[in-house]
């Protein structure tokens, strides 16, 4: 069967995306086993083609009614699927869907029936989230990076913007790339719809959220974006903690400074 990406060099471009990101994810050490997820919003390169295709799977009901993706399509990493192998292969494991009119449910279309991820109700509530404030964002990204996983297990770090001012403070390119900042959700049990929630509250603030013991979920442009947000805080977090394994506490660059950053290159403050 000849792939939905043939002759469309857009979706192609998109999904070479995510499976280069994916191959970033496992080299990093971020996607052990099948660990994390992605999914990106890609009505925008849908054409009318696309759109007549049947359905190649049952339709399978989402558990929650999401008024502002209907008629839309994403692609999803499939579940029990590993990063490694997405980023060789990404239409073998992953899967593009409709969202279907009743909002609450959806088929695959392409490639292969790859079942998606089993998070797929929190990433979409995400989502039409962000349809509902007009944003442009059209990729979410999980993900399990290890230094701020591990700085998720100290209480302090846990405070209201105690982790955004700390990795900011470690190096320029973060607060100029992640100028947000890093949210935080208290330990929630994975894929539930409290974890959804939380994240949800916390993205009103921030482009990137972390789940305490967990992860973290960011959101972009495209998925390059959100990866971009995630890799710059997880520097910091590097940097943080090489000094200290050094004996040392950093200093940080100090708040007037950061607020020099601010204000030189145009950021929220």
């Amino acid at each position: 069967m000849e792939s939905i990406l043939t002759n469309r060099k857009g979706l192609a471009q998109e999904i070479g995306k995510v499976a280069e990101v994916a191959g970033y994810l496992w080299e990093k050490g971020w996607a052990e086993r099948n660990g994390g997820n992605i999914t990106i919003n890609i009505t925008d390169w849908i054409d009318d083609d696309i759109r007549r295709l049947p359905g190649i799977s049952p339709v399978y009901r989402l558990e929650v009614t999401l008024p502002l993706l209907k008629g839309c399509y994403f692609y999803c990493k499939g579940t029990n699927r590993r990063m490694r192998d997405l980023a060789r292969r990404p239409m073998e494991n992953g899967s593009v869907i409709r969202i279907l009119d009743d909002c609450s449910s959806y088929e695959i279309i392409a490639d292969e029936v790859v079942l998606p991820t089993s998070e797929l109700p929190s990433h979409l509530s995400v989502h039409n989230y962000l349809k509902s404030i007009g944003s442009n964002y059209k990729a979410s990204v999980h993900t399990h990076p290890i230094e701020l996983v591990a700085m998720s297990h100290h209480k302090p770090f846990l405070e209201k913007d105690v982790l955004s001012n700390l990795l900011w403070s470690m190096i320029p390119e973060t607060k100029a790339f992640c100028p947000r900042g890093l949210g935080i959700v208290p330990y929630q049990l994975p894929s539930s719809v409290a974890l959804a929630e939380a994240t949800i509250r916390e993205l009103g603030d921030y482009d990137v959220v972390l789940w305490e013991k967990h992860g973290v979920f960011a959101v972009g442009n495209d998925v390059m974006e959100a990866f971009d947000q995630i890799d710059v805080l997880s520097k910091s977090a590097q940097i943080y903690i090489s000094a200290r394994n050094m004996g040392f506490i950093p200093d940080g660059m100090t708040q007037e400074q950061m607020r020099e950053m601010s204000v030189a290159f145009h950021l929220p403050k």
